[in-house]
């Protein structure tokens, strides 16, 4: 399945307009501030219920003098899907006339997503770099959500508790440590879990990319041992009680992981030019792509956002030859590598005027 049309109105910049795709590449071509990212945005809302971008705010998504905003979007097997966002109401998303507020799994379209402020996450803190690997679990795993949602409400509770005075502290807090242990060690199980099956293919695929040969992987780093994860929290936490009081939060446990990234054993936050990061986070989307394509036994659209920038001309060649099966959506300011380089296997899609 693929999108053969796509009609924006009152969408952010959009006010009426009207697109049709092409079952491969699709290139968006125009200045900055043109539209391009925000028509990636409205494909990606209607195929998942939810935006790429980090904002609940439903104002943002409706241009500026407007109330209401609309995507309608045709498919290949001429499904019709409506999405639907107006001020004072939650958004709804219409699919062949069946209306939804919250969109179902069975019903979400499989989409990776790559956006240039991504890179950040790779290369910045710690709390990012998790939640690079735990996006790709949530769009793999169905039970993966709610275990995020226990362990986070879980760790909530005990980091309010450890700010009471210390009777209550020491009457409550075992029974928060051995709950926040036991869903910890499912949840950094998951995240290895995850990693092994990306280092199965990241170096060659990464080798691919780069035009040279490589070795790309990732390594889970924790103060805990992951075969005995639990117990090791549970012990962590009652021999450093009285800091985490001190300091009032909890100082071990998946959230103060990390993941580490490293090309032929080298991190790559030392090592890395702008290049090699961007192609490091291709590699991690291509991979996605892989992996959402067995859970969805479908393959996914791919939304590339200005993914050429710093790329010279043999990495974008790899590139588009790892995509090519997908039905894709590449945003570019750059008309003259769309004429010399992709003009003859894709679609062009000028947004200069909106």
């Amino acid at each position: 399945m693929f999108i053969t049309y796509a009609r924006l109105q009152n969408f952010k910049s959009y006010l009426d307009s009207s697109f049709e795709f092409d079952s491969g590449v699709n290139i968006i071509v125009g200045p900055n501030a043109s539209g391009k990212t925000n028509l990636l945005d409205a494909l990606y809302l209607v195929a998942t219920g939810s935006s790429f971008k980090s904002t609940k705010d439903k104002a943002t998504q409706i241009n500026y003098d407007k109330d209401w905003s609309r995507i309608d979007i045709i498919t290949s097997n001429n499904q019709t899907r409506t999405l639907k966002i107006q001020e004072q109401n939650k958004p709804t998303i219409e699919i062949d006339k069946q209306v939804y507020k919250r969109l179902p799994f069975a019903k979400k379209t499989a989409v990776v997503m790559f956006e240039p402020n991504q890179l950040y996450q790779i290369t910045t803190s710690p709390d990012q770099r998790r939640s690079l690997l735990d996006d790709i679990i949530l769009k793999i795993d169905t039970s993966f959500n709610k275990l995020k949602n226990d362990y986070t409400r879980t760790l909530m509770q005990r980091n309010r508790l450890l700010k009471q005075p210390k009777h209550i502290i020491k009457q409550q807090i075992f029974a928060w440590d051995i709950r926040l242990s036991e869903l910890a060690s499912v949840y950094a199980t998951k995240r290895v879990a995850l990693i092994e099956r990306i280092n199965q293919t990241s170096s060659d695929i990464y080798s691919s990319i780069a035009g040279k040969k490589h070795k790309f992987l990732l390594s889970y780093e924790s103060k805990l041992p992951i075969q005995n994860y639990s117990s090791g929290l549970l012990s962590k936490l009652q021999q450093n009680l009285e800091i985490d009081c001190l300091r009032g939060y909890t100082g071990y446990g998946p959230h103060r992981d990390d993941v580490l990234m490293l090309i032929n054993n080298k991190d790559i936050r030392n090592v890395a030019s702008r290049g090699e990061a961007r192609s490091v986070l291709i590699t991690l989307k291509i991979i996605e792509l892989k992996f959402l394509e067995e859970v969805y036994n479908q393959r996914p659209l791919l939304l590339l956002d200005d993914v050429f920038g710093e790329l010279d001309g043999s990495r974008r060649k790899s590139l588009m030859e790892f995509i090519s099966e997908n039905q894709t959506f590449i945003t570019t300011t750059d008309a003259d590598l769309i004429n010399h380089q992709f003009a003859n296997n894709s679609q062009i899609i000028i947004t200069d005027k909106l």
